[in-house]
């Protein structure tokens, strides 16, 4: 009956990964940079490309009548998506007239969008982009840059942060530093990718010292092609880091048929940390942090990444030394074997797709 539940489990993990996304990267993150320019205000919406062809898809009965085959149709009607979405408000608290200067790819950027919006109106008080968060859906952000004023800087607004009064002083360094520190932490709980590389290398953990070493090394080497991706010092394409890491959870999975010697497996997750560090980098640039809060933003997302990793670790070691101890040696065999099997089948997968193989 044990074997059979074990098997069990392992096909329901096997649907369940196979369902997640391929770039199993953060999710639902706008960005909106504001600047004053001739007596009204100019605002770019950007997004991840994939995140706004989701929202437009959602909401087609808005353009039911609109023929989307006709040159620049749809530019047109993703710019109306956004602008009536995003909402300026002048002294008098009444909403400035909007037009839309761009809408389409954004020219930096080949894996985002871009619209441009601009507001003719002066004495801004308020800046509203409440229904465009709820559209990016219930964990839906966006990072909004105020480029002039006396009040320049940077805030993360929610579903549930109120109008943004940019008469106001924006966030300090410690909130916006807390903030990017729980995007690290979300990054790393919905990077489904790399919590299966953490759970294919501790597998045969039966001691706490070498799963420390483990971890310790993957930090290290993650922390800085995290940094130097994050400071554009090094750049990589995104499917090739993306490929890179479904590889790497491939060979760490298959890795577990051949070998049980853990306390070597440090070296592997050192090799393979530089890898993931860009994979990391990718979350912490779809923020689109601005060069002046860089650094404090780059060292509270890592911590955020390490506090979810060691939640991670912290869950699974317990269960594991568990069952090294108090079930059979075959038991514990069968199990490390089917639960590196589902992993390295879902890493195929995810290779699979991010190298265009399949569809995603």
């Amino acid at each position: 009956m044990k074997s059979f539940l074990a098997r069990l489990a392992a096909f329901a993990l096997l649907a369940v990964l196979g369902a997640l996304p391929a770039q199993a990267h953060t999710p639902d993150i706008s960005t909106a940079k504001i600047q004053a320019k001739d007596k009204g205000f100019v605002v770019d919406v950007g997004f991840l490309a994939t995140d706004l062809e989701r929202m437009f898809q959602e909401s087609m009965a808005e353009r039911k009548d609109a023929d989307l085959s006709q040159p620049g149709v749809l530019e047109e009607e993703i710019g109306k998506f956004v602008e009536r979405r995003v909402t300026m408000r002048n002294a008098a608290g009444e909403a400035c007239p909007g037009s839309v200067e761009h809408a389409g790819e954004d020219p930096t950027n080949q894996d985002s969008a871009l619209v441009v919006l601009r507001f003719d109106c002066e004495g801004l008080v308020a800046f509203d982009a409440t229904k465009l968060l709820k559209a990016q859906g219930p964990r839906g952000k966006e990072l909004v840059t105020l480029l002039s004023g006396a009040n320049a800087g940077e805030i993360v607004l929610d579903g549930a942060s109120p109008p943004l009064d940019l008469t106001k002083p924006l966030e300090t360094t410690a909130q916006l530093m807390l903030k990017f520190g729980k995007a690290g932490i979300e990054h790393i709980l919905t990077g489904y990718d790399h919590i299966c590389f953490l759970i294919a290398v501790i597998l045969w953990a039966t001691r706490v010292w070498p799963v420390v070493k483990v971890v310790t090394a993957f930090t290290i080497s993650h922390s800085i092609t995290l940094s130097l991706a994050a400071l554009d010092v090094v750049s990589l394409p995104t499917t090739l880091t993306e490929s890179a890491i479904a590889a790497s959870i491939i060979f760490v999975a298959v890795e577990n048929f051949f070998s049980r010697n853990i306390d070597r497996r440090w070296i592997v997750t050192f090799i393979f940390g530089f890898i993931h560090g860009f994979g990391f980098a990718s979350g912490l640039k779809e923020l689109n942090v601005q060069k002046a809060t860089i650094v404090p933003a780059l060292a509270s997302f890592n911590i955020g990444v390490e506090i979810g990793q060691i939640a991670i670790v912290l869950v699974l070691l317990p269960i594991l030394l568990y069952i090294d101890h108090h079930t059979g040696k075959k038991r514990h065999e069968k199990l490390v074997y089917a639960i590196s099997g589902v992993i390295a089948l879902a890493g195929t997968y995810w290779l699979l797709q991010r190298l265009g193989l399949i569809p995603g």
